[in-house]
């Protein structure tokens, strides 16, 4: 199989939201950080997913719309912008895929409920190999739920037969 892992919306403003943190955020943005270094590494390529929005948190040129600093792309890695929670939906990404012939997906990234979710599913009803890394994704908490109860349950619906799960210390891209 071809491999490619995608970084789902690790952008500034995730970790800059006022009286909010990401679930285990330090501890995400550091194993996202790990599977990078494994996947560049190993050759596979890393395809990073920006959400971008004419007004709001992610706006198009804005420090809070860049990608995380600490997982920032390297020269030549692929940067495809979004503005559905869909990755799939109105972007370059299958192109892309079909061009490196990709059949398998690695994701990681933010917000699990959101761009994390619509992703996962996409990709696996494209007829993608997906495999989640289940401790690499994050969320806020909402009004019901606590971030790691919203984690914890799409890992639980998305693992049941739409994606595979795997921790990130359990993966290598070799």
């Amino acid at each position: 199989m071809t491999t490619a892992l995608l970084v789902i919306d690790v952008q500034e403003a995730m970790f800059s939201y006022p009286g909010m943190s990401l679930y285990e955020g330090e501890q995400v943005l550091e194993r996202i950080a790990s599977l990078i270094a494994k996947a560049r590494s190993a050759g596979t390529p890393v395809i990073y997913i920006q959400h971008t929005e004419d007004e709001g948190e992610f706006v198009k040129g804005t420090p809070a719309w860049e990608i995380n600093s600490h997982i920032a792309p390297l020269a030549g890695e692929r940067v495809i912008e979004k503005t559905t929670p869909d990755s799939f939906h109105l972007t370059g990404l299958q192109p892309e895929l079909e061009r490196l012939g990709v059949n398998e997906l690695y994701l990681c990234g933010m917000q699990t409920d959101y761009c994390v979710n619509a992703t996962s599913r996409r990709a696996s009803a494209l007829g993608y190999s997906t495999v989640l890394v289940k401790d690499a994704h994050s969320t806020f908490d909402n009004d019901t739920h606590s971030g790691e109860e919203i984690v914890n349950q799409h890992n639980q619906d998305l693992g049941s037969g739409i994606v595979t799960l795997r921790a990130e210390q359990e993966i290598s891209f070799t």
